[in-house]
Parts: structure tokens; sequence; C-alpha cells
């Protein structure tokens, strides 16, 4: 195990039992005491957790966890997400984009796609191969510097949890465009509760993006089917594809398609 994976392992533990002691993750992981320390300090350094006598306990405040340590969950799952959602793209189209670790999976397979590359250099601008618009800052960074994707950036405040901006600066922008394929980003949906995440600003400015959108496409691994977050995104209904894998609850996707929503299982 690396240890970028490993400090994700120890953050998603001590999410779920609040306090732990370095021998206990140190047989969990087949590492040194030493490692462990040296783990739990960099965490701590972070303030993602808090240093106690001999081992350490999450940070109170602490409800989700940092992008940068979700991008090794389920990653073979979201890659096939990813690449699959991209094969829906068409040239020339307006695509939206909200934060997370799939969303910029989905971001980098456009990227990629041999279709969508730069055109030859004309004596007049060719029109961009693609145009994303997104409250992401690191999906705007990964992509502004490819001259055939047009980048538009919804404003707002930064958080820092998932690079989103958030806030009533973004509204603004919303209020001006229209996407054509919103590809959405969750924390869980399921048939009952709709698309949902952690967080209410993530909601709100996620739920203005699919209200622009002539095509929303939730983009989830199936451990988040058939879950329910704090914050409401949008019902079910305004939901017109699901992409998931083979890992999603069957009972919950059948519900969900009894509901008229497209559900692709990927492998």
């Amino acid at each position: 195990m690396q240890r970028y994976e490993r400090l994700n392992a120890v953050l998603e533990l001590l999410a779920a039992r609040g306090k732990l002691s370095v021998e206990e993750l140190a047989e969990e992981f087949a590492v040194s005491p030493a490692t462990v320390r040296r783990d739990l300090d960099d965490l701590a350094d972070q303030r993602l957790v808090t240093r106690t006598r001999g081992g350490a306990v999450i940070q109170s405040v602490a409800y989700d966890l940092p992008l940068r340590y979700k991008t090794v969950r389920h990653r073979d799952q979201k890659q096939e997400i990813a690449e699959y959602a991209a094969s829906m793209v068409d040239p020339g189209a307006v695509v939206g984009l909200n934060g997370g670790t799939t969303t910029s999976a989905v971001a980098r397979a456009l990227a990629t796609r041999a279709d969508l590359g730069a055109p030859p250099a004309t004596a007049a601008a060719p029109p961009p191969a693609l145009t994303i618009v997104t409250n992401a800052l690191n999906i705007a960074s990964e992509m502004v510097v490819r001259p055939h994707i047009k980048i538009v950036m919804v404003g707002g405040v930064a958080l820092p949890q998932s690079y989103e901006l958030i806030g009533p600066l973004a509204g603004k922008v919303l209020e001006e465009i229209t996407i054509g394929t919103l590809f959405l980003g969750v924390n869980a949906i399921s048939a009952e509760a709709g698309a949902t995440a952690h967080h209410e600003g993530e909601a709100e400015i996620n739920r203005g993006m699919a209200e622009r959108a002539e095509r929303v496409v939730v983009v989830a691994d199936g451990s988040k089917v058939g879950e329910v977050a704090f914050a409401r995104i949008c019902d079910i209904d305004a939901v017109d594809v699901l992409i998931t894998d083979a890992g999603a609850d069957a009972d919950e996707v059948a519900r969900i398609k009894d509901l008229g929503i497209e559900v692709v299982l990927v492998p």
C-alpha cells in the first residue's frame, strides 16, 4: 500500500471509530509504530486529526474527507464510470461538471478523447471542441491549459474540502447560461431522497447547475447508491441518467429504474 493510500485509510478508520492507538494502526496496516506516528503527525499538521498520547482522534469538525484523500477510493469503478460518461458527449457540446473525484475523472476522460482534440491552426479562430462549465477549481485548472476546451467558471467562495466555489456569486453566472449535459457528482443518491450532498453550500450550487441543464447525468460509484446525505441537491425525478457500477445495491437500482430513470451499470 502506498503512503497516500494508507493516509486515506487511516482517516476512514478514524472517521468510523473516532479514536485509534498507534498499536492498532500498526497492526492494521502491517507497518512499524514509528511509521504510524509519522503518518499521524502529518495528518495532525493538516488539522485532519488530533494527536493523543499513544494515538489520535478524528477532528470534531471533520465531516468529510478532503478531495485529495478521496481519489484512491473506488478508483477503478470511477474510471469506468468516467469513460462511459465521456462517451455520451458530442463535439461542440456545453458540459457542466461540479466538484468531486468522479467528475474530475470525467473531465480527464473528455480531455483525452481523440475526436475532441485540438483542431489544426487556421487564420480564423476555430470554435472550441467542448465548453465546460464548472464550479470546481481543480477541474478548471487542469482543463484551462487545453486550447480546444473553453472553460467557464462559476464564481463564489472556495470550499477547501471539495475545491468547489459556492455561495450567491455562483448563482449570478448560472442565470445567464444554459448547460447541455450536467455530469453531477453526489455524496449519495436514492429513489426516496434523490441526489444529496454533505454540505448545504455544495447542494445549493449543484441544484442551480441542474436547473440550468437540459440533461442531468449523476455519476456515482456503487457505494453511494441507496445512501442519503445531509443536504438535498434535487429530487430523483430531476435526474435523467444514473451511471454507477455493478456493486450498487440491486434493490435500490431497481427502485430507481421503476421511477423512469435510465441506469447504466459499468463493470
